[in-house]
């Protein structure tokens, strides 16, 4: 969220002037709103709910199946999450129904660029992730204990309810990591189909094959927030794992589900072009040339706050690559302005979506088709289309 204060002139603007700054009218309710109205214990009422997807060992230990970290945990105690906590042999959840920050975005800024362009997303989170980076935007909710930030309880229809009177079109679980909240998630997703509201997910990408199998069928779309193509910046930097991350990608590749992948470029960590060029052949192999690629401009933040503003020709560099891979969609953000915020047919590359920042001027697919030669774009638009043959990327 932070990347664009420069957008708007200054480096000093608190959170709740950010979201004024970036459009945010239609609804916005972050942990200061929900204070003010109300201070509420933690964990007051109602009832803690208890976890999915974990069994109990002995002596009252349970394990945790819900991410790759598979946490053993001892009585009393809380996974690597942080907001799961073992009672007496039984995981609970301590963040259902207990969302720290409410607004209202445009799809755009998650980013989705292959999603309903136009549309509002009703944006949630909890506190907790199962990462730590080092350059986490959000630190102050992703690495925060769900007792240090007292809010209101909502209720999955009651966050589907707020998000069809802001006229969303669907629910993002973004912010800090949702899979930490998967519970309360997957209930507000259900809530929102039944008011025919979409849900999509802003992800780490760090979950097991089951709890992702059986989400899916609740999603229009994810997005992959993938960190980088080394396993040494994943540990160094985000204190987490690449393989599971690569094993999620291909799952969803497989599974019918739109998909798109975000990586932020962080000068001298993850930027070096050789590595983005492996990562990018990679992609097409197993993911499929359709696949959205978002690159990102890096903005000094939380523990990495020495290093630099990525340059604007790195972006351009790590994009050209992507394309020359074979990439169809390859786009550069957090930097309006330019050519690679729009949309290209990849057979006569005409302009088929026009953008400036979190902003779609010229949504020219609600059939899906490029206006020009009829190629069929591939994403999640208003009516449903079949994809073009040789793509493991199946539009919804």
């Amino acid at each position: 969220m932070r990347n664009e204060l420069d957008r708007f002139g200054s480096n000093h603007l608190t959170r709740r002037e950010f979201l004024l700054a970036t459009g945010v009218t239609l609804f916005t309710e972050t942990v200061a709103d929900v204070c003010a109205q109300q201070q509420v214990r933690p964990f007051s009422t109602p009832e803690l709910h208890e976890a999915s997807y974990y069994e109990t060992l002995k002596d009252n230990t349970i394990q945790c199946g819900l991410c790759p970290w598979r946490c053993v945990v001892v009585n009393g105690k809380r996974g690597t999450c942080g907001v799961r906590e073992n009672r007496n042999g039984k995981y609970y959840t301590l963040v259902y129904g207990r969302p720290c920050a409410m607004n209202n975005d445009p799809i755009e800024k998650k980013p989705f660029f292959h999603v309903y362009p136009g549309s509002r997303a009703f944006s949630i989170a909890t506190v907790g992730c199962n990462f730590k980076c080092k350059f986490c935007q959000n630190w102050d909710i992703s690495q925060a204990k769900p007792e240090n930030i007292p809010v209101q309880f909502r209720t999955p229809q009651e966050i589907a309810r707020k998000a069809a009177a802001a006229g969303c079109k669907t629910i993002a679980y973004t912010y800090s990591e949702p899979i930490i909240y998967y519970e309360y998630m997957a209930d507000c997703a259900r809530a929102a189909k039944d008011l025919n509201i979409g849900n999509v997910m802003v992800s780490n990408g760090s979950i097991n094959e089951k709890p992702l199998k059986d989400l899916i069928p609740l999603l229009t779309a994810i997005k992959i927030d993938f960190k980088g193509f080394s396993q040494q910046f994943y540990g160094d930097i985000c204190s987490s794992k690449l393989q599971p991350v690569l094993d999620t990608l291909k799952r969803l590749a497989g599974s019918g589900l739109w998909f798109e992948m975000v990586m932020l470029v962080i000068p001298t960590l993850n930027d070096n072009m050789d590595e983005i060029k492996r990562m990018t052949a990679w992609i097409v192999k197993e993911l499929g040339q359709d696949v959205p690629l978002h690159f990102t401009r890096f903005h000094p933040d939380y523990q990495l706050r020495n290093l630099p503003q990525t340059p604007p020709s790195t972006l351009y560099k790590a994009r050209k690559i992507a394309l020359e891979q074979g990439c169809h969609f390859v786009y550069t953000g957090n930097m309006p302005g330019g050519e690679g915020e729009n949309t290209y047919c990849p057979k006569c590359r005409e302009v088929v979506l026009n953008r400036y920042g979190h902003m779609t001027i010229s949504p020219e697919l609600a059939n899906g088709k490029c206006h020009k030669c009829g190629t069929f774009i591939p994403g999640v638009w208003v009516q449903k289309e079949k994809p073009t043959t040789g793509t493991k990327v199946q539009g919804n």
